[in-house]
């Protein structure tokens, strides 16, 4: 059976599946959940995408005595955009439970509010290993009441470095623990932490076919000196809306960035060096189409969750295999289909069998567009404005779709995704009617309140 409905959950449970209308379940779901629910160690090898958070969301919800004041569930990612999804989505499946308390504890920001949020402990906490370490070492959070340790994204955290504080982390937690690991690859690594930490865990896998639907996949053999006029055929000739690029290296993700930005086209570079603020408005343009192309890192772009991205570059060919399931798998989800392109010069040629036994079919190569078939640069179909109050202020998104619709006259269409903050808040808007509300934005009041409003692109 593969409905929900057929697992032995409790009722609140089954209404929030209902209220979000999770009926069928995904393939690594339908493996995982059966065993995460008799309270078995589960490592499972799953894509972004792929309902990975809702099989161990229902698990250690299930496991919660909310009578019970201390943390019972804790959940590790390796970034804070990341944590904060996980946070969303475990608190939608949550919805109908009483009295559930989920705290997301991350870098980035400042650590007093967290130590005071501690003052009464959470049922579950979702954040990143290094912050979570310095709470524990201020006193502030014990891990001795954990029942279930989930690992998120365990690859792309011990690439970042966590290891050591993974496993100290892990040690500092009861023995008996449930210890799920959930991530895109396996690599031996990440099997001698299993070995090392976990308990007869049961190993998930899904099929490699099965991660791909919708997706068109298509290879494009490139001189290497020639690969950025091939990118630039192959976007101007399509026009994909939204467009997400991966490098290999960190330094080509700006270099690549600016070079579209000088051809004319909307593309922001996302890398480990960026600042938290500058981080979170890179992502929050990209999400709300005020950015038409980003080109990131395999580790910089965990977190990020699209769900309607038309078309995945793949700038060069990843080592791993199951790396490159992972980036095309950011395409094509929810029913939608998706393009993926590859441009493979000749000293990526060996990669190509690595990436054919791992979807266990040959690939096709295609011919690259000519650039008579190219048009005009790939511009933004929205604007982003960027308003100076937040959560802190109690400003929700809709005070910010009122102030819009109502004094500025401005459009219910012309307004796209809005995004609240702790101290600031952005807004879409349709670009030819941006400068407009960014004027009776700045005249005008939210809330009854004059805020400091910019538009940040």
């Amino acid at each position: 059976m593969t409905t929900f409905t057929s697992l032995a959950l409790d009722p609140s449970l089954l209404s929030a599946l209902d209220a979000l209308e999770y009926t069928e379940m995904t393939p690594v779901q339908a493996l995982s959940l059966p065993p995460i629910l008799e309270k078995r160690d589960v490592i499972a090898q799953a894509p972004t995408g792929s309902g990975k958070t809702a099989a161990f969301g229902l698990g250690l919800i299930a496991r919660l005595d909310t009578a019970v004041a201390s943390v019972q569930g804790i959940v590790l990612c390796p970034t804070r955009e990341l944590a904060d999804q996980v946070s969303k989505e475990i608190r939608r499946l949550a919805s109908f439970v009483p009295n559930v308390k989920l705290l997301t504890l991350c870098g980035g920001i400042p650590l007093r509010p967290q130590l005071a949020s501690l003052a009464h402990p959470p049922h579950i906490v979702v954040g990143t290993p290094g912050r979570i370490q310095e709470l524990i070492d201020q006193g502030a959070l014990s891990l001795a009441a954990v029942r279930v340790f989930v690992l998120d994204e365990v690859d792309r955290m011990l690439d970042m470095g966590f290891q050591d504080a993974i496993t100290s982390l892990l040690k500092q937690s009861p023995k008996s623990r449930q210890t799920l690991l959930f991530s895109a690859t396996i690599p031996d690594e990440i099997r001698t932490i299993s070995r090392s930490l976990q308990r007869d865990p049961v190993a998930v896998a899904t099929d490699a076919g099965a991660e791909l639907p919708g997706i068109e996949q298509q290879f494009f053999e490139v001189d290497g000196s020639r690969r950025f006029d091939a990118l630039l055929r192959l976007l101007s000739t399509h026009r994909p809306e939204s467009t997400l690029i991966f490098c290999n290296m960190r330094r080509d993700t700006q270099d690549l960035a600016d070079g579209l930005a000088q051809r004319g086209f909307s593309a922001l570079a996302l890398h480990g060096d960026l600042e938290q603020r500058d981080r979170d408005e890179v992502l929050m343009r990209f999400a709300n189409r005020s950015c038409a192309i980003l080109v990131a890192t395999d580790v910089a772009a965990r977190g990020l969750d699209i769900e309607d991205l038309p078309a995945v570059v793949n700038w060069e060919i990843s080592t791993d295999p199951d790396v490159h399931v992972h980036r095309i798998g950011r395409t094509g989800r929810a029913g939608r289909k998706g393009q993926a392109w590859s441009l493979v010069a000749a000293a990526e040629m060996p990669r190509i069998a690595a990436i054919e036994s791992r979807i266990g079919e040959k690939i096709g190569w295609s011919n690259l567009p000519s650039m008579s078939d190219a048009g005009k640069p790939i511009t933004a179909t929205m604007s982003t404005l960027c308003i100076d109050g937040g959560r802190q202020e109690k400003v929700r998104p809709g005070d910010i779709l009122g102030a819009l619709t109502g004094d500025a006259g401005i459009a219910g269409e012309a307004v796209g995704k809005i995004g609240i903050f702790a101290t600031r808040s952005y807004v879409a808007i349709r670009r030819d009617q941006a400068a407009t509300a960014l004027k009776r934005l700045r005249e005008g009041k939210i809330k009854g309140r004059k805020f400091r409003v910019r538009a940040i692109d």
